[in-house]
Parts: structure tokens; C-alpha cells; sequence
């Protein structure tokens, strides 16, 4: 299968998992919120949370079963720099008041202002880091 076909599969998935919960659901996709949601106590609508997420993961694995190589990787960093970045993208979540999946893929299909404004300086963050590791420190973290 070539990547080509991978990514435009990949993003329809997507973008039909967030049509659907917005049309079933009247929920906007945000992953951090919706995982957030499951440890907030008084929360009564935990049941749907819970089956989002497990069809999250269970969708990677199933594709596994088929495609053994489609979600292979390697780490290039250290376990600490992993935890360290992991923590930063959470704070970074909580500090946007949404994730990159709330805010890119449904906030700027709506054209929300806030979630351009927050799409843009996570792109810029990102390449900002990138360009700062591996070229300023020389790829060592």
C-alpha cells in the first residue's frame, strides 16, 4: 500500500470519526478532552468517553492484524526527552484549552478564529523545537 493512499485513508478515518460523534454525539473530537473527561468525578457521560477511546486503540490494533507494518517506528530519543516532551504537549493542552485534534482538525474545519490562532503556534512551536534540537544542540536531548 503506498503512503499516499495511507495518509488520505487515514485523515478520511479521521475526519468521519469527528463528523460522527458531532452528528451522534453533538461532541467536537478533542482527544485530550475527551480522555480528561473520564477523571473528572460527577462526569455522567463517561460511558461514551470510554468507548472512543477503546475504539481508538482497538483500531490500531485491528489494523495490525492486517497490515503488520502500518503503525512501525523507531525512537530516535531518549525515554526521559519522551516523558519530558508528553508532559509538555499536556501542559501545552490545558494551557490552548484544547488539543491538536480539537483544535486542527475540527476547529479549523469550522474556522473557528481561536483554533487557527492555536493550530498556527502549534505548527510554529513545533518547528521552532525541531530547528532548536537538532540544529542549535546539535540532536542531542
Amino acid at each position: 500500500m503506498s503512503e499516499y493512499f495511507r495518509a488520505l485513508a487515514g485523515g478520511a478515518l479521521i475526519g468521519l470519526s469527528a463528523l460522527l460523534l458531532l452528528r451522534l454525539n453533538g461532541k467536537i473530537l478533542g482527544v485530550s478532552g475527551i480522555a480528561g473527561g473520564l477523571f473528572r468525578p460527577g462526569r455522567q457521560d463517561k460511558r461514551w468517553r470510554f468507548g472512543f477511546l477503546v475504539g481508538l486503540f482497538s483500531g490500531g490494533l485491528i489494523l495490525t492484524l492486517f497490515f503488520a507494518d502500518a503503525i512501525s517506528f523507531s525512537l530516535s530519543r531518549s525515554y526521559s526527552a519522551l516523558i519530558a516532551a508528553g508532559l509538555l504537549v499536556g501542559y501545552g493542552t490545558r494551557l490552548g484549552g484544547g488539543c491538536t485534534s480539537g483544535h486542527g482538525i475540527c476547529g479549523v474545519s469550522r474556522l473557528s478564529p481561536r483554533s487557527l490562532a492555536a493550530t498556527f503556534i502549534f505548527i510554529a512551536c513545533g518547528a521552532a523545537t525541531v530547528f532548536v534540537i537538532n540544529h542549535l544542540a546539535g540532536g542531542r536531548l
